[in-house]
């Protein structure tokens, strides 16, 4: 047992972690930002180390075999002590306010809101170092994947400061161009008679329309795409009509907001953090900067109580 302990990579744990967790080499891929052949080929190394196999195949992806059951809690045990360690490590070279901050958000937030910010931020505090963190897929907190995390979920993860700043309205945006070739609809009958654009994989818009009444399916789009920034540019462009946050599109003078009564709910923002991480006083800082100028920049609404 000690021989085994002495060769196994705390990296290994890590990915034994992500892939029961996300249930596929490719969702754990991302999660961890390397390939899928050099997840599937780790896999095979810690179970090689270990002698006992982890997961079996199924048709949606793997699933945890029973000896991967009982190794998991004990992994994530290990994942959460070299985290703290680590934090405890930073806490112990900490001096004043000078270094780096690992922070998080969407692709959308990450590319129209946080230039912006960080740009003011690092003229009133040049000593502290940002790293920007632009993804849509959740980082992990408390393994030291990002001190802060802007996320439109409320964050479940245990020994996190979580902190909802309000809630993104949301609305229909097409741009002048492609209004002044197709005419401004005037009835919602004639807002669906014109292209719309989608996303390709993901069924959030899908799921959302059929919750405001609107049962239409993937071919209702005319154009689709999974990438934010891209779907995004692609309104801005003229190629129909799509989603998008008031706040961020309200100073654009090319776009015009639709309002024909279309129900939209609203995105909630939060500001999370791990716990010991927080009462680091550049991390603090930068939190606390977030919280206080991130609402103005987005319009944010009051939080629902």
């Amino acid at each position: 047992m000690n021989n085994i302990l002495h060769h196994l990579s705390w990296d290994l744990i890590g990915v034994f972690v992500a892939v029961a967790e996300t249930g596929s080499l490719s969702a754990a891929a991302q999660r961890l930002n390397q390939s899928q052949p050099t997840i599937g080929r780790q896999v095979k190394a810690i179970e090689a180390e270990l002698g006992v196999s982890l997961f079996y195949r199924h048709q949606r992806g793997l699933g945890l075999t029973q000896d991967g059951e009982v190794l998991l809690p004990h992994a994530k045990a290990m994942q959460a002590a070299a985290a703290q360690f680590l934090i405890h490590a930073e806490e112990r070279k900490q001096s004043g306010f000078a270094g780096p901050v690992r922070v998080t958000a969407s692709q959308t937030i990450s590319t129209y809101v946080m230039p912006k910010l960080i740009a003011a931020f690092r003229e009133r505090t040049p000593e502290i170092q940002i790293d920007l963190v632009s993804s849509d897929a959740p980082q992990n907190l408390l393994f030291q994947e990002a001190d802060i995390a802007v996320r439109m979920f409320r964050p479940t993860q245990l020994d996190v400061v979580a902190k909802k700043i309000g809630e993104a309205r949301l609305s229909l945006f097409a741009s002048r161009a492609f209004i002044e070739r197709v005419g401004m609809p005037k009835t919602q009958k004639e807002l669906f008679a014109l292209d719309w654009i989608g996303y390709d994989q993901s069924d959030l818009i899908l799921r959302g329309m059929k919750e405001a009444g609107f049962a239409v399916n993937r071919d209702f789009f005319s154009i689709r795409c999974d990438d934010q920034v891209a779907y995004w540019e692609m309104v801005r462009a003229g190629c129909g009509i799509g989603f998008g946050q008031v706040g961020i599109s309200r100073d654009d003078p090319d776009l015009i907001a639709l309002d024909l009564e279309f129900p939209l709910p609203t995105l909630p923002v939060w500001l999370a953090s791990p716990h010991t991480l927080n009462q680091i006083p550049r991390i603090k800082l930068l939190f606390d900067f977030l919280a206080e100028h991130l609402p103005k920049l987005l319009q944010l609404a009051a939080s629902r109580p």
